[in-house]
């Protein structure tokens, strides 16, 4: 006899592959929010598919994704207009960024990747005074307010893939073909480090197992 816990795991897991959405960009209108109408230049850390970099175009006069991998950023290149203000480069962003300083950097979903100090620490290299840094990451779970957090987000994700599927079976979107892997810092420790990075960030634990964090150079 199959025990229940592993049948409802196995039902979510099956529900979510045929109604999938993007969590990432869930968050990229409220990015949008915390940035000034117009500003000049924004550089998008793992741009992906180019989502955010399009959507970041309607406030910024020049936009710059870059991303690892180079099968996404053709992707990224095709769905985006010829003549929108947006370019796409593969490389790493602790080495490879173009030359800034930029007004906004974004990194959704990506800095778990690298070393997340240097990460940091690089990106406000990088930001032009008064100019601010967003961050959209995951941490990997080990409090008591983690686990709760996330029992609170399972209903909700259910039913946010119910509501951007209109109840109907999908593809993956472009924006989740990318290779991924798990976070393997805690929420704490994001918080220490990222406050020895970037004295006055804002972080918080958000839905749909992410973090966001803030901060502006003076």
């Amino acid at each position: 006899m199959t025990r229940p816990l592993p049948r409802a795991v196995r039902a979510l897991e099956q529900f979510h592959a045929t109604h999938p959405w993007d969590h990432n960009a869930h968050y990229h209108r409220w990015i949008l929010r915390r940035l000034p109408r117009r500003i000049g230049s924004a550089l998008d850390v793992g741009s992906g598919s180019g989502d955010l970099a399009r959507l970041l175009a309607s406030r910024a006069g020049a936009v710059h994704g870059i991303d690892v991998e180079p099968t996404i950023l053709d992707r990224a290149r095709e769905l985006t207009a010829p003549t929108a203000p947006v370019t796409f480069s593969v490389g790493d962003a602790l080495k490879e960024v173009p030359p800034g300083p930029y007004d906004v950097i974004t990194c959704v979903a990506t800095i778990h990747h690298m070393p997340f100090s240097d990460a940091l620490t690089h990106f406000r290299q990088h930001l032009a005074p008064g100019g601010t840094l967003i961050v959209v990451g995951l941490s990997r779970r080990q409090s008591r307010s983690d686990h709760l957090i996330d029992a609170v987000a399972i209903p909700s994700n259910v039913a946010m893939a119910w509501i951007k599927n209109k109840g109907r079976k999908a593809p993956r979107p472009a924006s989740m073909t990318a290779p991924t892997r798990p976070a393997t810092m805690t929420f704490t420790d994001i918080v220490r480090d990222a406050r020895r990075a970037l004295p006055g960030v804002r972080l918080r634990r958000r839905l749909f197992w992410r973090y966001t964090l803030v901060w502006h150079q003076q």
